[in-house]
């Protein structure tokens, strides 16, 4: 059997460069197909005091960075790195930033079902292609419904306080752990890579990684 190394992930999906960075990760993952990594998403709220209905996304960018010049400057770093990644987002699309306490939940259920990276992938096409509000309960369900889980279950465990707490517990023992921003990427529960690194730098980490493993086999 081939050793795998546990990769975690924390990560918010209203979060640019957590979409970047997932980006990148991907592209080294499909260089090195035969890579030792098993992924799992833990929850990181950008917003934790985001209300829960969220709020114009304008009014929340001008608030974050001093006005309209401010979130303009801090953006544009962010479009060039996605076009960089191959990857689309359509700010005119985007009209309100949600609480995503609720998105993290599904990412959570979606986990059970064995169908985690899908609900990420589609919860940040949700949001930067799309402009969907991905606070919304019925968008939940129907994104939960494209990636093969049932939509009425989801529906139900959303509008029930089910996991809630947990998912703000996760959140808050990241933050005591010294997380401050994502993405946050855990290598084998012990080295911390932080932001959304190239791909190079994940395939010189496999590289190193499935040497090693190869160097421990061997002895």
């Amino acid at each position: 059997m081939t050793q795998t190394v546990k990769l975690d992930i924390l990560s918010d999906p209203i979060c640019p460069w957590c979409y970047i960075g997932k980006a990148n990760l991907d592209n080294a993952l499909k260089a090195v197909p035969d890579h030792p990594f098993v992924i799992e998403w833990h929850p990181f709220q950008l917003n934790p005091e985001m209300p829960a209905e969220g709020m114009d996304r304008r009014a929340y960018l001008e608030a974050k960075f001093g006005g309209r010049e401010g979130a303009v400057k801090a953006y544009r770093p962010i479009v060039e790195h996605a076009e960089k990644a191959g990857l689309s987002i359509e700010f005119d699309k985007m009209e309100r930033t949600p609480n995503t306490l609720d998105a993290h939940r599904l990412i959570h259920w979606a986990g059970i079902e064995g169908k985690q990276n899908a609900a990420v992938d589609a919860l940040f096409q949700a949001y930067f292609v799309d402009g969907r509000d991905i606070g919304d309960h019925e968008v939940l369900a129907d994104i939960a419904d494209a990636i093969g889980l049932d939509a009425a279950v989801i529906l139900k465990l959303l509008n029930s306080g089910s996991d809630r707490e947990a998912i703000a517990d996760r959140d808050a023992h990241s933050r005591k752990m010294g997380v401050t921003s994502v993405p946050t990427f855990i290598v084998a529960n012990q080295h911390a890579v932080p932001g959304a690194q190239p791909p190079e730098l994940w395939e010189k980490v496999i590289r190193e990684i499935m040497s090693q493993i190869e160097g421990s086999s061997a002895e």
